[in-house]
């Protein structure tokens, strides 16, 4: 029988990350130690007790190690959550930085060999692991109503999450550097770790030193990202891959972006007007924006919007000004109807409806505007005959449910405690988004699709599963199965990718119905993946 992953991580190793090189000079860590004092006449602000040292939190690793206790599946679930740092280290055992993690492993299991392991993360890039921790996959969850939306005023609370994967495998949430808790070491500059390269190769060191401190290589492993964590988790399935010759059993894209060209709108890139399409009609269906016609079942609707998209639409816009002009008028008419948009304005928009317009005039005659992460949500701006929304009405909507409630929880449940603040949106641009393949830097939009399809050619038995919400606007589904039926995979392994769609956006798990069907497809994930 081997030991109990859940231990308090205090061993300091000697690590190699040989691309985590200085970059240049940029902004100082934010000021720490300062409180608040009374007004009696003093100072405002007084430094906090010397026994705070934020320079010594950053080069020592501490943890805290809890128990508690969820009912998950029906049935409840005994488990040790551990909250900590691990510090990175160079060649020669200097600090680079300290990264933040909580695991959580579940008690009473004999065989570790046979226990997955799941590493999960956000997006951004900038996004500490919030919303996949206190709403996907971890033992508690915030509590919103069965739509998702905001059930009370702020901040909430916390309830056991029936649909955590924890009865099934074991889990790691991780903040990369400038995320969370997570900071480079002093002297250290964070500019070196804000990249698509150096942020795999830094969040792939954290998996390795846990997986090894924990003794769980032997265990089936698993990665879960969202948003551009799928851009990380693809990264990461070719690097570990690589370079140390971790092979995973499966991957979980939640609302992914793999090729940037599907979602970057630019005057010679036509492709995300094309992609996008089947989301404005999704939006304008729920919004009840579209004719009678089209407003009964949604799948048979979005069935017609994409094939309309990838033939006369997609033939239209790569004909540009050859298109004759009663072709033109026929694509126009089409458009406004399946977007709920008026015809004149598709026309004004030389047939191209960038995103960001679209969340600003699908509703502008009731004066509201729409979300980008989930366009079920509405909101109001100032000025209503602007051309972009003020803010986004969905991801205002769900931080105020998650970010107060994570930091309560860590110190409060989990134990852990630290006076630096907890970014769960860090500013790390300028991001790096070029990638070495292997002929080289690889030049136009970042396109890690390649790199999983290299992943899955040489380890035949890797199970991906695309999890794609109908009314996400940061990352449509049909961009998504555009770049799957892209990756020219040979035909024995196209089985190996699953795609699964939910009725909500970005974050389709605060749906109640779609969160049930996110556990049930994600435990499919994992049949498929570890069968023998």
């Amino acid at each position: 029988m081997r030991r109990s992953a859940a231990r308090s991580l205090a061993l300091v190793v000697t690590l190699a990350l040989p691309l985590l090189v200085a970059g240049p000079a940029g902004a100082q860590p934010p000021m720490h130690g300062q409180q608040k004092a009374q007004d009696d006449g003093k100072d405002l602000l007084q430094p906090k007790p010397a026994q705070w040292d934020v320079r010594k939190e950053l080069v020592d690793e501490v943890a805290s190690v809890t128990h508690g206790s969820a009912t998950i599946g029906g049935q409840a679930i005994d488990y040790t959550a551990t909250a900590g740092t691990m510090i990175l280290r160079d060649e020669v055992g200097k600090p680079m930085g300290s990264v933040f993690y909580v695991a959580y492993t579940r008690d009473g299991i004999d065989d570790l060999d046979a226990r997955p392991v799941t590493f999960s993360y956000n997006g951004g890039p900038g996004s500490a692991a919030v919303w996949v921790h206190l709403g996907a996959f971890g033992p508690k969850r915030a509590a919103l109503d069965p739509e998702g939306m905001p059930a009370g005023p702020p901040p909430g609370h916390l309830v056991d999450n029936e649909d955590s994967v924890l009865d099934a495998t074991d889990l790691v949430f991780i903040d990369p550097i400038s995320t969370g808790y997570s900071r480079p070491a002093p002297g250290e500059e964070a500019d070196q770790f804000h990249g698509f390269e150096n942020d795999v190769q830094s969040v792939g060191e954290l998996i390795r030193l846990w997986l090894t401190r924990n003794e769980r290589w032997a265990s089936p492993k698993f990665l879960a990202g969202e948003s551009y964590g799928t851009t990380r988790s693809a990264g990461l399935a070719g690097y570990l891959q690589d370079r140390y010759g971790m092979y995973f059993n499966g991957i979980a894209l939640i609302s992914s972006v793999l090729d940037f060209q599907t979602i970057i709108f630019s005057e010679s890139n036509d492709l995300p007007y094309v992609l996008y399409l089947p989301t404005y009609a999704a939006t304008a269906w729920y919004h009840h924006k579209l004719p009678e016609r089209l407003s009964g079942d949604l799948r048979a609707t979005l069935d017609e919007v994409e094939g309309f998209a990838r033939g006369e639409y997609a033939t239209a816009l790569l004909m540009g000004s050859d298109l004759p002009d009663d072709r033109r008028d026929e694509i126009a008419g089409k458009v406004a109807e399946y977007t709920g948009l008026s015809k004149d304005y598709v026309e004004q928009s030389n047939l191209r409806i960038r995103a960001d317009r679209f969340f600003k005039e699908l509703l502008r005659d009731e004066r509201k505007t729409t979300g980008r992460l989930d366009s079920r949500f509405t909101g109001y701006d100032r000025d209503a005959a602007g051309e972009r929304p003020e803010y986004d009405p969905a991801g205002v909507a769900v931080d105020a449910y998650f970010v107060s409630l994570l930091n309560d929880y860590l110190r409060h449940d989990l134990g852990f405690e630290s006076d630096l603040p907890f970014d769960y949106s860090a500013q790390v641009q300028p991001w790096e988004f070029s990638w070495r393949g292997q002929r080289g830097w690889v030049p136009g939009y970042l396109n890690v699709a390649e790199i999983l399809r290299q992943a899955m050619t040489q380890n035949p038995k890797l199970q991906v599963l695309v999890m794609s919400g109908y009314y996400d606007l940061a990352t449509p589904f049909f961009g998504s199965d555009y770049t799957i039926d892209h990756m020219a995979l040979p035909p024995e392994l196209r089985d190996n990718i699953r795609a699964t769609y939910y009725e909500a956006g970005h974050m389709f798990y605060i749906r109640r119905a779609d969160h049930d069907k996110m556990r049930r497809d994600f435990l499919d994930l994992i049949d498929r993946a570890t069968a023998k």
